[in-house]
C-alpha cells in the first residue's frame, strides 16, 4: 500500500471507528459483535478501494456493514435453523466439529445461491426440488407454460452445477 493510501486509511480509521462501532451497536445491541464488524468494515474498504476516492466516508461505511450484517444475520439463522433440525431427531448425532462446520458452510452457500436466483425461479426451483411437484403441476400453480418451467429449472440447475463446481 503506497505511503498517501496508507495515510488516507489511518485518517479514515480514526476519525469514523468510534462512529461506527456506535452506528453497530445500536443495530446489533452488542458492542463486541459491533467492533468485529467495526473491523471487518475497515478491511473491506482496505481490500476494496482507493481510500481517497471515498467521498461520504460514513455512508460508505455504513453501506458495508450493512452488507455485513446481514451476512452475518443470515449466516446465524442458517445456523440455528440445523441445530432446530438436529434437535427434533430422536437419535444422538455425533458430529465432528470439522463436519458440522462443513454442512454450515454448505447450507450457506445453498441459501445465497437461492438467495441470488430470481424470485421466478427460485419458486419454480423449490417446488419441483422440495415439494416433489411435476413440471406440469408446477406450471398449473404458477400459471406458467411448462416451457417457462423447463425453462427456469434449466437455469436453476446450472447454478446448482456451479456451486458444485466451486
Amino acid at each position: 500500500m503506497p505511503p498517501a493510501d496508507a495515510s488516507a486509511l489511518h485518517d479514515l480509521y480514526h476519525t469514523h471507528n468510534g462512529w461506527l462501532k456506535t452506528w453497530l451497536r445500536a443495530r446489533l445491541g452488542n458492542s463486541s459483535d459491533a467492533a468485529d464488524l467495526a473491523q471487518d468494515t475497515f478491511l473491506r474498504v482496505l481490500t476494496a478501494r482507493n481510500v481517497d476516492a471515498i467521498r461520504e466516508p460514513r455512508t460508505y461505511l455504513s453501506s458495508i456493514a450493512r452488507a455485513l450484517m446481514i451476512d452475518r444475520f443470515r449466516r446465524r439463522a442458517v445456523e440455528q435453523a440445523y441445530l432446530d433440525v438436529l434437535a427434533l431427531r430422536p437419535e444422538a448425532l455425533d458430529i465432528s466439529p470439522e463436519t458440522r462446520l462443513l454442512i454450515l458452510e454448505t447450507l450457506t452457500a445453498v441459501d445465497a445461491m437461492l438467495d441470488e436466483m430470481g424470485p421466478r425461479t427460485r419458486t419454480i426451483f423449490l417446488a419441483v426440488q422440495l415439494e416433489g411437484l411435476s413440471y406440469v403441476a408446477t406450471a398449473e400453480r404458477l400459471a406458467v407454460s411448462v416451457t417457462t418451467v423447463k425453462k427456469h429449472m434449466i437455469r436453476a440447475m446450472t447454478q446448482c452445477l456451479m456451486l458444485v463446481e466451486d
